[in-house]
């Protein structure tokens, strides 16, 4: 590829800049290593900033996405981009104005809203830090604090699939299942309701284990990846399933985001 084919992109907000940031990437990777870089400047509230950035984008294959909500310092902004030539994109501006018109109301025009330290924010933090101190069956007695318990054998996306939902602000702890090791006796205390079983099919289990084993640099001949010990595991798996008659997820054809979907809709009919 020629080299004046390559460019970047300029991330500006009068905030974190997360949205642009995810524009820009999901623009970026349909281009494989033409875009060289996105630069992100948060924090950008005075014309000042705005120089600064212009002068740096000045001369460049460069395009800015901005999200500026303030109106002067955003019509300062895109005239100074266009008196440049260079090619910036207002990212809010359109949506906030066509909803503007569609509600009849007029925008507050503050930047940062969205990062505000409302409750919502914080009960995240709680419930992510909750899923970490109560993650692989650390603390049984979280069992009774939490939204939700995911069981399992080993590789079943119980870890992730915890991290995903405390960022829906649901309190998650998990236990691994092993033949060997009985469960505490506290998971059968709790409403076998707020239980989710999650099982996979032997050969993928097989699959992630002996890539997982790779990666550590343990040999694959490991008993943790023989389709026969993971066929006995899945075995106990269910048994403890059916002796707390929890709802089973089965994760093997299903992105973390489906299945924690049905986590949240068999959640939210007993909450």
């Amino acid at each position: 590829m020629l080299e004046n084919n390559k460019a970047e992109i300029f991330v500006v907000s009068d905030s974190i800049g997360e949205t642009a940031e995810l524009v820009a990437q999901a623009a970026k990777i349909q281009f494989n290593d033409t875009i060289t870089e996105i630069r992100k400047f948060s924090f950008v509230l005075d014309t000042d900033q705005m120089d600064e950035i212009i002068e740096m984008a000045k001369g460049k294959k460069c395009l800015i996405l901005y999200t500026l909500v303030m109106s002067e310092e955003k019509l300062y902004f895109k005239k100074a981009a266009e008196d440049n030539n260079i090619i910036a994109i207002d990212l809010l501006g359109p949506i906030i104005k066509k909803l503007e018109i569609l509600t009849g109301v007029v925008p507050k025009r503050e930047a940062g809203l969205n990062r505000r330290l409302t409750s919502y924010y914080f009960d995240k933090i709680e419930a992510i830090e909750f899923a970490v101190k109560y993650d692989d069956g650390k603390d049984p007695r979280g069992f009774r604090k939490a939204d939700v318990v995911l069981i399992g054998v080993s590789r079943t996306s119980k870890t992730p699939l915890s991290m995903y939902l405390a960022n829906k602000n649901l309190k998650v702890a998990n236990l691994p299942l092993v033949p060997e090791v009985e469960p505490s006796e506290e998971l059968f205390k709790i409403s076998p309701k707020k239980i989710i079983g999650l099982t996979n099919s032997p050969e993928i289990l097989n699959t992630i284990r002996r890539e997982r084993l790779k990666d550590m640099g343990v040999k694959h001949d490991s008993v943790y990846a023989d389709l026969d010990r993971i066929i006995q595991e899945l075995e106990y798996a269910d048994k403890i399933f059916s002796r707390l008659r929890c709802p089973v997820i089965d994760v093997s054809q299903r992105a973390i985001e489906e299945t924690a979907s049905i986590i949240v809709s068999i959640i939210s009919n007993i909450r």
